[in-house]
């Protein structure tokens, strides 16, 4: 069978069918949405999960910060690790790893053991799987059609999410015991995130090109190549903006039920359509304004941020009375298109910065390191402030967002000027070629 991972030997992505190339696509794709959800639950299942755990706001907020630092110290060697081993052995062995820790989560352990899950999650999901999903998306594409290519993959991401989360709303709903639904949800993510072990595993083939079996397992010198590669360190800036915003968002889950008194089941909808379901037109969409509209990925995440911030304004005049739930839930949506959008081509501006093939994991492990590490701080710090202030947290919450968009459309503008400086060098250097040759002969 030609689809198996063994079939064809070394393959460059032109040798590949169609059909295998949008199947690796579509694999890491889903497995980049279903891998993480264990570890996000309280994204769209904030009050169930907080009452099966038997804990507080900040204790929630505490967990994905334990989880952000395992993460933050894992991104920089998982992209590293990406440019040395092979995509199909990262792939299942970070896919069959976390899908144990998620049967250990079922069994609903204590607050102390629940922080070593977190890092263990950290370890298998970012440490091992994190740089599989960019590298593979890059391996079964032209260099001009990542960004498109990226942007599909986030829709296929958002598919799968909205899907999964709404058997989840299902299975959560339909059990009254909050405990004993989070521990069937848990295990029934287990068991999908098992099979995508096994899939990776059967299909992933060797690509040509992938690793470089004589190279150093860790090169500092590789690392010093991607940081000073023009407009890396700005583009890696904003997209620690773009993720700080992006979860930011997901505190309009206890906006709605704390401010507008919504119903758990119209909030957790909500919170699936803003985090998964708007993927479905928010990927492609910004994917065609960077690749076709605006040909310009850092342009279009500035004009995303800039839609952000203007949704965000709204929330601070909002009048916040039961009658204006339908308001705020369209606004919420309009808000989650806007960051996923930006979100799902955060990545794309280093291919625009055209960092090359052989250091392109390594870039995406910095790009990591600094644009996710929001996550140590994000949850707890705004866990905190609606456990001391209620209500009134979410004006600064939103304050908070709308700084961050600003500076990120000041990194992305910086991000533009390092890469036309960097143009123009590479141009001047190739004008004065010519006369350089002459001279010699």
């Amino acid at each position: 069978m030609s689809l198996l991972a063994k079939s064809k030997g070394e393959v460059t992505y032109k040798e590949l069918s169609g059909f295998h190339k949008w199947f690796l696509i579509i694999l890491v794709s889903m497995g980049s949405s279903i891998i993480y959800t264990p570890v996000y639950l309280k994204n769209v299942f904030y009050e169930p999960l907080m009452q099966g755990l038997g804990c507080t706001n900040a204790d929630l907020g505490a967990l994905l910060s334990c989880y952000a630092v395992a993460a933050v110290v894992c991104y920089l060697p998982s992209g590293i690790l990406a440019d040395k081993i092979r995509m199909r052995t990262l792939s299942w062995v970070g896919f069959g790893g976390t899908a144990v820790l998620t049967f250990v989560y079922a069994l609903l352990p204590s607050l102390g053991l629940l922080y070593v899950l977190f890092v263990g999650f950290g370890i298998t999901s970012i440490l091992i799987w994190w740089g599989t999903r960019f590298k593979i998306v890059r391996l079964c594409c032209a260099e001009d059609e990542y960004a498109s290519k990226i942007g599909t993959s986030y829709s296929i991401y958002g598919a799968a999410g909205l899907v999964i989360g709404l058997i989840n709303a299902a299975i959560v709903s339909a059990i009254p015991v909050p405990s004993e639904g989070i521990q069937v949800l848990l295990v029934f993510l287990g068991v999908l995130i098992a099979i995508l072990a096994v899939l990776s595993f059967i299909f992933i083939p060797n690509f040509k090109g992938e690793i470089d079996p004589s190279a150093k397992l860790f090169s500092l010198g590789e690392v010093v190549q991607a940081i000073k590669h023009p407009g890396v360190i700005w583009a890696c800036l904003a997209y620690f903006c773009v993720y700080t915003v992006y979860q930011g968002v997901t505190y309009t889950t206890p906006f709605m039920t704390t401010c507008f008194a919504a119903p758990v089941f119209i909030v957790s909808v909500v919170g699936l359509i803003r985090t998964y379901g708007i993927g479905l037109i928010a990927g492609p969409v910004a994917g065609l304004f960077a690749d076709k509209l605006l040909k310009s990925p850092s342009k279009s995440i500035l004009l995303f941020f800039a839609a952000a911030a203007v949704v965000l304004a709204c929330f601070l005049v909002l009048p916040r009375d039961a009658g204006m739930v339908v308001a705020v839930a369209a606004l919420i949506v309009v808000l989650g298109f806007v960051t996923y959008g930006a979100f799902s081509i955060g990545s794309s501006p280093l291919t625009e910065a055209k960092v090359p093939m052989a250091i392109f994991g390594t870039a995406s492990g910095i790009l990591s390191v600094i644009g996710f590490m929001p996550d140590v701080f994000v949850h707890t710090w705004f866990g905190g402030m609606i456990d001391a202030q209620g209500a009134d947290a979410f004006n600064s919450i939103f304050i908070i967002l709308i700084a961050f968009a600003v500076v990120g459309c000041f990194c992305l503008v910086m991000t533009r000027r390092a890469m036309k400086k960097n143009e123009a060098l590479e141009a001047a250097k190739a004008d004065a070629a010519p006369g350089e040759d002459a001279v010699a002969a």
